[in-house]
């Protein structure tokens, strides 16, 4: 279980992981472990929802817009999917103040 989660936080790959596009789908390989991680196209979309926002809440936003869903659904999967990306050491989340730029 990672810590809590902020929506206010922002979330980027782990700098030992690569994302490569198929299609509406992806594939992250971690370059520690060797491994592959193939993503499905919502999972695609909400990976890249988050790295390109500049905050989990912007990315939960864009979702909303995008997606015919409940919101508190899709805040829950949204918060539950960077759980595991996290577990898997294939994110990281950072503070708005301590964002590279």
């Amino acid at each position: 279980m990672t810590a809590e989660i902020s929506l206010q936080q922002k979330v980027s790959l782990s700098t030992e992981v690569l994302l490569q596009h198929l299609g509406g789908k992806s594939v992250l390989l971690d370059l520690k472990s060797e491994l592959y991680f193939t993503q499905n196209e919502i999972a695609t979309q909400m990976l890249l929802s988050l790295t390109e926002s500049d905050s989990i809440q912007t990315a939960y936003n864009r979702l909303l817009e995008e997606y015919d869903v409940d919101p508190e659904k899709c805040k829950k999967d949204l918060l539950e999917f960077i759980e595991r990306l996290v577990n898997a050491e294939l994110v990281e989340i950072s503070d708005p103040s301590t964002v590279r730029k």
